[in-house]
């Protein structure tokens, strides 16, 4: 099989693999000045949360680590006064 690849990335073709190339994320607060973080703003907040209610981390959100800090305080501080859940709704089987 890797003969194969070799073979056709000698010939120019395609092998069928598309190579992924990551593009430097860039943190949304440090970009906007103007964009502020507030446990009242939910719009923003579900963007940082996945479905299942867990905090999405640095990796996925491109923040740095000064707003990825203060996104996960916001966030427990949103859920603290039921403003979102823990968890999501639940199953269904």
């Amino acid at each position: 099989m890797d003969d194969y690849r070799d073979r056709e990335r000698e010939e120019g073709g395609q092998s069928g693999e598309r190579r992924y190339f990551s593009r430097p994320k860039i943190c949304q607060f440090c970009a906007d000045k103007n964009l502020k973080m507030d446990y009242k703003n939910l719009d923003l907040l579900k963007r940082f949360v996945t479905e299942e209610g867990k905090i999405r981390p640095r990796r996925q959100t491109g923040s740095c680590a000064k707003h990825q800090r203060e996104i996960s305080g916001t966030v427990k501080r949103a859920r603290h006064i039921a403003l979102l859940p823990y968890v999501s709704g639940g199953r269904e089987d």
